[in-house]
């Protein structure tokens, strides 16, 4: 069977934060700016204080069938509020978005590349 890859981005909103935690992820913003937002096995956290509370995290698995992704993305948002918790950080509005890339549509140079035009 072939590896599947997946995905996955699991967004929220920090949710009274105390302003000692609000300095602590200012003076982190630098490694957590979207500018340098990548999909990562561990996840990926970016996020912009200075425009809005929101945040998402990046993360990569992968799997062997189709349903897998619905275990991935179980472990990614588990992730996600194992960090969150582990800094005391509050956050409401937790979801998820995955995508098994095996099932993206192949873009301009890939169809090229292949063979295929469309």
């Amino acid at each position: 069977m072939t590896t599947r890859t997946f995905r996955i981005m699991v967004r929220g909103v920090f949710d009274g934060l105390t302003d000692e935690q609000r300095a602590q992820l200012l003076a982190a913003a630098p490694e957590h700016d979207v500018l340098h937002a990548a999909f990562t096995p561990e996840g990926h956290l970016s996020y912009d204080l200075s425009a809005r509370t929101a945040f998402t995290f990046r993360f990569l698995d992968g799997g062997e069938a189709e349903e897998d992704i619905l275990e991935a993305t179980e472990r990614a948002e588990q992730a996600a509020r194992d960090w969150l918790t582990g800094r005391g950080y509050g956050y409401k509005n937790l979801r998820s978005q995955a995508e098994d890339l095996s099932q993206a549509p192949l873009g301009k140079r890939q169809r090229r590349a292949a063979g295929t035009t469309h």
